[in-house]
């Protein structure tokens, strides 16, 4: 190795660092769903559930969780429960939780709500673990899920989430794939779902753009539509039970046509920065149900604002694959602390 590292000629295996280590549930809603527990040996550490879709749930850096977590956790999958509103029973919340793959947003014709994606096992593919001893320090975990039903639609979406020891980043690159025989819709939305002590009274949520309208402006909470949803509120009486706000930002990009954007904590000075794809993801979406034991906030990048498949199909903004061709999809997700918190602006 070129390289010098403060570890080199001081370790025998690779996992006193960090890597990836796999395992099965054995208590609980979850019993027997399988997950990998990722360890970039900085301090970020985080759970992928195989069995939901390789989502990610758990997530912390150092003692600060980083993600919410709902009342029901990780539950087992029910592939089969896209009717009405009965994802949210299974909707442990989490860093990740993808939605799709068909639909997205509220129930409409025979989509639930956010479709069936988060549902669905992964079958795994490849797990790729760092090798301190060639200096190779990346890692790789990377499963196949099918959306699929005969006579269509068919949709296999591959995904790899990988990093690098020492590097406090998450990188998760998916390829959406038709295997059938005619157009299929896609429609998809990464659910990225924070939580207590990295969301908290003051944290500043980051973004830059324009709000669009929702159809729900009337429902808007008065700390929201003073602050225009860039910062967090303590908890919101209005948000009890079925309360929330939503905003839809059709954000600003760099250069290179990426989004930033993500949540900063300038007092216990830790932020999580996300960035993107415009051409890929188009849409921004910022949902708030920052109730009482339910204070949860997420930013999540879509193809399409969630107004369902029948909704974007009547405005012409539905995406159809046709058979056999794929699309891309990549995010990034990175820790920062320190200085660098204050620094996150946009």
């Amino acid at each position: 190795m070129t390289s010098t590292y403060p570890w080199q000629g001081k370790i025998s295996n690779s996992h006193q660092l960090g890597g990836i280590e796999l395992s099965t549930l054995d208590t609980g809603p979850g019993r027997g769903t399988r997950i990998a527990w990722i360890n970039t040996g900085t301090g970020l550490r985080y759970k992928v559930v195989l069995d939901r879709g390789m989502d990610i749930v758990d997530a912390f850096f150092n003692e600060n969780s980083l993600a919410w977590i709902s009342h029901a956790g990780i539950t087992s999958p029910e592939p089969f429960s896209d009717q009405g509103i009965n994802w949210l029973k299974t909707f442990a919340g989490g860093l990740l939780t993808t939605c799709g793959l068909s639909s997205i947003g509220p129930p409409n014709g025979d989509h639930g709500l956010h479709g069936r994606y988060a549902n669905l096992p992964a079958e795994l593919i490849q797990v790729k673990q760092p090798d301190i001893h060639s200096g190779d320090l990346s890692f790789e975990l990377t499963g196949r899920i099918l959306e699929t039903s005969t006579f269509g639609p068919s949709l296999e979406l591959t995904r790899k989430i990988s990093g690098r020891l020492g590097s406090p980043e998450i990188h998760v690159s998916d390829s959406v794939r038709n295997l059938g025989n005619t157009p299929a819709p896609l429609m998809l939305l990464y659910h990225i779902n924070c939580g207590w002590p990295l969301i908290d009274e003051g944290t500043r949520i980051v973004w830059k753009g324009e709000l669009r309208p929702t159809g729900h402006e009337a429902k808007t909470s008065d700390f929201n539509r003073k602050h225009q949803f860039k910062v967090c509120p303590p908890p919101l009486d209005e948000h009890t039970g079925f309360g929330e706000d939503v905003a839809f930002i059709d954000p600003v990009t760099d250069s290179d046509e990426l989004v930033t954007c993500g949540f900063a904590n300038d007092e216990a000075e830790i932020a999580l920065k996300i960035q993107f794809s415009k051409k890929q993801l188009p849409s921004l979406i910022h949902w708030q149900h920052m109730a009482k034991n339910e204070y949860v906030t997420a930013l999540e990048p879509a193809t399409n604002p969630p107004i369902g498949q029948k909704n974007a199909k009547d405005n012409e903004t539905l995406i159809y694959l046709e058979p056999g061709e794929s699309r891309k999809f990549e995010l990034k997700l990175e820790v920062l602390i320190g200085e660098k918190v204050k620094e996150f602006k946009m």
